[in-house]
């Protein structure tokens, strides 16, 4: 069979194993065997082993657990409280006002937790009940948060940007700092948007709270201390050496669990509660690394990565046009995985036409992230929609037209970088420099 048909049956199974609702990592691994047995005459046995071993043994791998311990601690103390108090009395003479605190306190949990439903989840439930009581429109708060939670994913230390990194072999403190500047964009036209919104609709924004002396503000921003420590403590030792991600992760642990335990929120149940909840995420995504790890060997033992890229220069696609089918591919895909599955399922066959292209990789990366954002919003498999269901009972479609303006703001940052590549490209390469 030649290696095109033997893609296509294997796609077809793919789908066909993901349908039955069988565990994405054991989808992976089924596809890889079939593909290794049925269309080549290597050991698939002593490949599976080796691969999985390899793609396991990673030091890289290990800021992930980390990481993702740090947002289960932080999701469980008061710091989200005490971010949201401290930010609100500098917003309130902003058009929007407290809305705003929803982007901004997504935008700085982001910076040190890591995940999308856990920044939407932490904010959401300490905002979204006192924006309501404070008559703010219910379609916007919501929105704001579902597109602002997805922050999580790009803001450095970002889980998903560690799962790309490890599966390209990039470094992983580069894909960091390159999500830096994009972050802060996306803050900045969430917040736009916002205050747009707030100038055509006066009626539908409630009158500001009493003013504040600096004196007062400045003493509500005491609260903020813990957070913007966490963020240099974490964000400042990667940017200037002094530690990889994988030593900055365990900073960050230690930092987390030093405030939760300050601020009186540190019991033994918050305690084992966190540590057993990022157990169970971390093994859920390093055994679908696993799979993918297996299922992009036995790839390129088949040679189809390797056709499709050169099916792929046939075409002779720009690559502006070659972006563009992969963003409409990756979206498409976002309405039935999640993210750390699309870019694991993705890898292999899509970093071959990448490099092709002439694209860079590290700018891949924060392209293929912000797409994710975009699949995080997009129905019926967009995590942050359940989320914010969850927290305000509201139907899957009223959460998801609240979130279409945060769609096509996610999608004109994607046409900003693209047009402007040194966004991302800048701080690496004074980095690296």
């Amino acid at each position: 069979m030649d290696p095109l048909s033997a893609g296509l049956v294997l796609l077809v199974a793919l789908f066909a194993l993901l349908a039955t609702g069988l565990w994405v990592a054991l989808a992976l691994l089924g596809v890889g065997l079939l593909g290794m047995v049925v269309f080549t005459g290597a050991p698939a046995g002593q490949i599976l082993a080796t691969t999985n071993w390899g793609a396991s043994n990673s030091w890289a791998l290990a800021a992930l657990p980390m990481f993702i311990w740090m947002g289960e601690i932080l999701f469980r103390s008061r710091l989200s409280e005490d971010m949201f108090a401290g930010l609100a009395p500098w917003l309130s003479r902003l058009p929007g006002r407290l809305l705003h605190a929803n982007v901004l306190g997504c935008g700085m949990f982001a910076a040190v937790c890591g995940s999308s439903a856990a920044t939407a989840a932490t904010i959401g439930r300490m905002s979204l009940p006192e924006l309501a009581r404070r008559g703010y429109d219910e379609q916007l708060s919501i929105g704001t948060l579902a597109g602002s939670g997805t922050l999580g994913l790009l803001i450095p230390p970002s889980i998903i940007l560690i799962v790309y990194g490890v599966g390209v072999d990039e470094s992983i403190a580069r894909l960091f700092v390159a999500g830096i500047v994009p972050g802060i964009l996306l803050v900045g036209l969430f917040m736009s948007y916002v205050a747009v919104w707030a100038i055509l609709h006066p009626d539908r924004v409630p009158p500001p709270d009493p003013a504040m002396s600096l004196g007062q503000r400045l003493r509500n921003s005491r609260r903020l201390v813990p957070v913007l420590a966490l963020i240099a403590g974490v964000i400042g030792s990667i940017y200037t050496g002094i530690a990889s991600p994988t030593d900055a992760a365990a900073v960050g642990v230690v930092l987390s669990l030093l405030f939760s335990w300050m601020s009186g929120t540190l019991t033994w149940r918050t305690f084992a509660a966190g540590l057993m909840s990022a157990t169970r995420t971390s093994c859920m995504i390093a055994f679908i690394l696993a799979g993918a790890a297996f299922l992009t060997v036995a790839m390129g033992f088949t040679g189809i990565p390797r056709l499709l890229a050169a099916w792929i220069a046939t075409l002779d696609l720009s690559p502006h046009a070659l972006l563009a089918a992969l963003t409409v591919f990756f979206i498409l895909l976002g309405c039935v995985l999640d993210g750390i599955s699309i870019v694991v399922l993705t890898t292999a066959v899509v970093q071959p036409m990448v490099e092709a292209a002439g694209i860079d990789r590290l700018w891949f990366g924060i392209f293929i992230v912000l797409v994710v954002e975009m699949a995080q919003i997009t129905p019926p498999v967009g995590f942050n929609l359940f989320v914010l269901q969850g927290l305000t009972g509201r139907s899957l479609f009223f959460i998801a037209r609240a979130a279409v303006p945060f769609f096509c703001i996610l999608l004109l940052a994607l046409a900003l970088v693209t047009v402007f590549p040194a966004l991302v490209t800048y701080l690496p390469a004074r980095m690296s420099g």
